[in-house]
């Protein structure tokens, strides 16, 4: 792929002059932008306010219009020429196009590249379209690898989450009476209460009161089945801190008293 041009960390100051690119037929030529102050695109009619630290890769055909969402605008930007580009290559890396993409403090490699790039792109030394050549293909293959990188860690905090959920909903059922109220519970996967309420009915399809009520209710059933304990004693080892509060919800659950119920087996 070859580059027809580039700029690096160019800064616009929205006091002194008002900066909009507005290409509703498209750039004409693909794109890469290095976004580093907060901006607001539109690309293919989609609307987005982009982070600081974040790439967008337009086709040259994709409708976009972009701006300053404050008093600055700073990107990097390549645009490459078209008969040199290579669509299967980006798309063999995974590379997104027409969405930006924040990369976060990572994206500091990639801005160092296009540095170099921008370099050699103005320069006669020799073998500078040969290394601008190279340097271009080694944007996007570091690229790449960030993006793999990012995923990879995604995924395996999603999976140490589930792991987590699921055996603290694990120990709700199998110990009722030693769950912890929902703050703790909270506080132990490192959550907000709110995060992690709506968190748990969005993996289970119940609230994470609705699982201590059913399993508290279920244990009090065996036990009233199985044993001679007092009602008391039932509520206490199913995790109720007075048998009042047991009984009541007991009765919303089943329709009956957990004395009715025993007498009913």
């Amino acid at each position: 792929m070859k580059i027809g041009t580039i700029g690096y960390n160019y800064i616009h100051d929205m006091k002194k002059e008002h900066f909009e690119m507005d290409r509703p037929k498209g750039t004409g030529a693909p794109l890469f932008l290095i976004v580093k102050t907060t901006a607001l695109f539109t690309i293919n009619g989609k609307e987005y306010v982009v982070k600081p630290n974040s790439f967008v890769l337009l086709k040259a055909d994709t409708p976009c219009r972009y701006t300053a969402k404050d008093d600055v605008y700073t990107d990097d930007w390549v645009y490459f020429e078209n008969d040199y580009w290579d669509q299967n290559f980006i798309d063999n890396l995974e590379i997104p196009v027409d969405t930006p993409v924040h990369l976060g403090n990572d994206v500091e490699e990639i801005s160092q590249l296009v540095h170099i790039l921008c370099y050699e792109r103005y320069t006669s030394d020799a073998y500078h379209s040969e290394i601008e050549e190279r340097y271009t293909e080694i944007l996007f293959l570091k690229l790449s690898r960030l993006l793999k990188q990012k995923r990879c860690a995604f995924s395996e905090a999603l999976s140490e989450k589930n792991y987590r959920f699921t055996q603290l909903r694990n120990e709700i059922f199998t110990q009722p009476d030693a769950v912890p109220d929902v703050d703790e519970m909270a506080k132990r996967l490192g959550m907000s209460r709110s995060g992690f309420q709506h968190l748990y009915k969005k993996m289970f399809g119940v609230s994470v009161m609705t699982d201590v009520i059913s399993s508290r209710i279920q244990k009090a059933k065996r036990l009233l089945s199985a044993t001679n304990l007092t009602i008391r004693e039932i509520a206490t080892r199913c995790g109720y801190t007075n048998e009042y509060s047991f009984m009541r919800q007991f009765r919303e659950k089943e329709g009956k008293t957990p004395t009715q119920f025993r007498n009913s087996l």
